[in-house]
């Protein structure tokens, strides 16, 4: 009987794959390992699986909070898809239940993180040419504001009237203070 310090390993048994992928479309390493936690439990021909926040918190070290603010990031990035669910107590009242997970195919994945690189390209190079342009306005503006002629007043004279029956002090508001104190 020969000792065999290394059992000989399964490739069908207690490992899951995670497409590399993951690793290109600038994932953050808490988003990382729970999309891989929630590839670990999902249903190998649904896609789909239900863990709680506090299972997957116990299971890569973090509070249900963060596990909820995660959930919400993947979502947003089109990774996963989640339903709620609906529990019965033993008294037949509807409980809110686990979420259910559904794992979206990582080609539409990248599909979806390409375009939004495109766009984001896109709106930058907008802003580039808006800020050229407008580089471009305010050099002939100043060309222009230095050939304004100089017969007239940057600011109304003292004997001009601003507005319309916006008259100076009368010498009877001055007095009102005197008169009140």
């Amino acid at each position: 009987m020969s000792y065999n310090k290394w059992p000989k390993r399964s490739a069908e048994k207690n490992y899951f794959m995670v497409p590399n992928e993951i690793f290109s479309i600038g994932l953050d390493y808490r988003e990382i390992s729970l999309y891989i936690y929630l590839l670990r439990c999902e249903n190998r021909k649904t896609y789909q699986c239900y863990p709680s926040y506090k299972t997957i918190g116990h299971a890569i070290g973090m509070s249900e909070n963060t596990v909820a603010k995660y959930v919400r990031q993947l979502e947003e990035k089109g990774l996963i898809y989640t339903e709620p669910t609906i529990m019965q107590s033993k008294d037949g009242k509807p409980l809110n239940g686990n979420l259910l997970y559904t794992i979206r195919p990582i080609p539409g994945v990248l599909e979806a993180f390409y375009e939004r690189q495109f766009r984001q390209a896109e709106e930058a190079a907008a802003r580039y040419r808006a800020a050229q342009l407008l580089e471009k306005f305010n050099a002939q503006s100043r060309q222009n504001a230095l050939c304004v002629p100089s017969q007239e007043e940057a600011s109304p004279s003292p004997c001009q009237r601003i507005e319309p029956g916006c008259e100076p002090f009368s010498a009877d508001f001055c007095r009102t203070k005197e008169k009140a104190g």
